[in-house]
């Protein structure tokens, strides 16, 4: 056994779940999702009944009735005498028998392969003898990547050299590596909420305490939240996607990077920019230096192809000063041994002309966005939908606490979702949906015929709590 959830811990992660009744299968349903998005772990054991029981308020044979459904779904495993784990993601999901190959799963937000990939792997293939002669082993990364990386940069107004970028098995790779050097146990950093919830997960894991700030898709980062929380917290570091932020697909205006860029100098912060969907762009145009005239030393960029490219191209980067370099250079072989070397060459032959990359997926991107705008005004004119001009989702108001009961409901039919809270920092967001625009026209039309279907389904049985918010919106 890994770990143990409290039952405080577990009714607060739990949030609005009695979107519908029974209660016990509502309960149920809300654990599942935990446990869909990893919330709860494999192997974590879950509080007694009783207990539970009464952190819920709820009588001890309703949360039995709910841990029954969720043993018979093979959710958990309950042993008399120690109680109920949660198990390994090889369970059915209710009303899922019969139709799981055919399923639309837009719960990664990321493209199809750029379509030349295949052809600049096979360029690249025909120089593998040059390739194996190399050691294979490099904590910094190939010369000719970091080069033209750092070109990259310095083209868009922030010199850099090569000394500056250290190339790693992509982002999420990056942001492991920077939290673990970064940060101790008990160290607070500065996040959005919604946010990507995988980065949240890496600074979880080396320690850190997180202090939530947030961002709407209509009115961008809550300033004053963001410099009282500097200046409360004083954060050893803020971890910040200023372009095209997942999930809300906003991008910070020029104002909200000065504000941000001052409240972080004078609390001593270092802000780590995700830059991974910074390339993304729709119909905003091209991407400028983002917080600053060069960057101070207190500025940390990861970038990576996994949302440009392809997400099995496992290429990203860390661009920072030199001495911090040095550092994540020194922590790494903890972490891995380097990035391969077939992978690092692609990169670098892919960037030399990367406008060709960028150009189709603008083209794709706005098929699917607007596609998704369109379908969603047809059949779900009631929820309140955002105009993005890029990145890769809809952050959309359903205008009830209803997403993770929307999305138990619309798996059962065959369309798998990441409910809104799965994107928090400290909980909430029941009212949010993330709709990836990724997937092909057909597949995105299809998607909301379901969702329309699941949400007719939802509201109807919904408690009287439920339709009273919604009925105060609409």
């Amino acid at each position: 056994m890994d770990s143990r959830i409290s039952a405080r811990a577990l009714a607060s992660a739990l949030g609005g779940w009695r979107a519908r009744e029974p209660a016990y299968e509502a309960l149920a349903d809300g654990i599942r999702l935990l446990c869909l998005d990893n919330r709860l772990a494999p192997r974590t054991a879950l509080p007694a009944e009783r207990e539970l029981a009464a952190a819920l308020r709820l009588s001890r044979s309703t949360v039995a009735a709910a841990y029954r459904s969720l043993r018979d779904t093979d959710h958990i495993t309950s042993t008399r005498g120690s109680g109920s784990v949660t198990l390994p993601l090889r369970r059915r999901d209710p009303g899922r028998d019969g139709y799981s190959d055919g399923a639309i799963d837009l719960q990664q937000a990321s493209p199809p392969a750029w379509p030349g990939l295949a052809g600049v792997m096979a360029e690249v293939a025909d120089s593998a003898a040059a390739l194996v002669s190399r050691v294979g082993y490099d904590v910094l990364g190939r010369a000719e990547l970091r080069e033209v990386i750092a070109e990259r940069y310095s083209n868009r107004g922030i010199p850099t050299s090569a000394a500056e970028v250290l190339v790693t098995t992509g982002a999420q790779s990056a942001i492991h590596l920077v939290s673990s050097v970064l940060l101790g146990r008990g160290d607070r950093v500065l996040i959005e909420t919604p946010t990507y919830p995988h980065a949240a997960d890496a600074l979880r894991r080396a320690g850190a305490r997180l202090v939530g700030v947030p961002v709407l898709t209509s009115d961008g980062w809550d300033l004053d939240r963001a410099e009282q929380a500097f200046a409360r917290t004083l954060p050893i570091m803020a971890y910040l996607m200023p372009d095209f932020q997942n999930p809300t697909g906003r991008s910070m205006t020029a104002t909200e990077r000065h504000a941000i860029m001052r409240a972080g100098e004078r609390a001593g912060s270092v802000l780590v920019l995700d830059e991974t969907t910074a390339d993304l762009d729709i119909d905003r145009g091209p991407l400028d230096a983002g917080f600053t005239e060069g960057d101070p030393a207190s500025v940390v960029r990861i970038g990576s192809l996994g949302k440009t490219v392809w997400g099995g191209l496992r290429v990203g980067w860390i661009r920072a000063e030199s001495d911090l370099v040095r550092r994540l250079i020194a922590a790494r072989p903890a972490h891995d041994l380097g990035t391969p070397e077939f992978e690092q060459a692609v990169a670098a032959a892919l960037l030399r002309d990367f406008g060709a990359v960028v150009a189709q997926r603008s083209t794709l991107l706005r098929e699917g966005r607007d596609t998704l705008v369109a379908a969603l005004g047809e059949h779900l004119p009631e929820w309140g939908v955002p105009r993005v001009h890029g990145g890769v989702s809809l952050w959309i108001e359903l205008g009830a606490a209803l997403s993770p009961a929307l999305v138990m409901d619309v798996r059962s039919r065959g369309l798998l979702l990441s409910a809104g809270p799965r994107f928090s920092v400290d909980g909430g967001h029941e009212r949010h949906l993330r709709m990836p625009f990724t997937a092909p026209s057909d597949e995105l039309g299809r998607a909301v015929e379901l969702l329309a279907q699941s949400w007719r389904h939802v509201r109807a049985g919904a408690p009287v709590s439920f339709m009273e918010q919604l009925d105060a919106v609409v």
